[in-house]
């Protein structure tokens, strides 16, 4: 891991999260429950392998994600969030919910599910729920990869 080049805990955020792809990334980790390269290549985004190889590596190295392997295939690596990578969900959803209050856009099918299951909470509750969601999601992986 390099190092920092400032003390300031908001440059340093930005200098693993602050890309146009890593959030996109940890977006199809939590909310589309993507795991694999080949998955996160389909993305409608287009992000280019050599990138996405980079940011996965850039992740694992600062903690935000691990990968496993499963028994009857050792060569596919499956990624998953840690702790570390689901807290910044809550920073996901707000973003989700800055971009439908003010860009005038028709958005996918995916924040159109989100604002609508979160109507009837509140952000805490919401976030709450999808975190938990992703944490019970992630023990599925880790469980069938033993």
């Amino acid at each position: 891991m390099k190092k920092n080049r400032s003390d300031c805990s908001l440059t340093s955020a930005l200098d693993i999260i602050g890309d146009k792809w890593t959030l996109i990334i940890i977006r199809d980790l939590m909310v589309l429950r993507k795991k694999t390269f080949t998955e996160f290549l389909k993305s409608p985004e287009k992000i280019a392998t050599n990138i996405l190889a980079n940011r996965l590596d850039l992740l694992t190295k600062n903690g935000l994600l691990k990968f496993t392997k499963l028994p009857n295939d050792q060569k596919t690596k499956i990624y998953y969030l840690t702790d570390s990578g689901i807290d910044l969900y809550p920073i996901i959803f707000e973003m989700i919910l800055w971009s439908h209050r003010n860009l005038d856009k028709n958005f996918g099918p995916t924040s159109q599910r989100i604002i609508s299951e979160s109507k009837s909470q509140t952000t805490k509750e919401f976030i709450m729920r999808e975190s938990t969601a992703y944490r019970s999601y992630r023990q599925g992986i880790l469980a069938k990869a033993k």
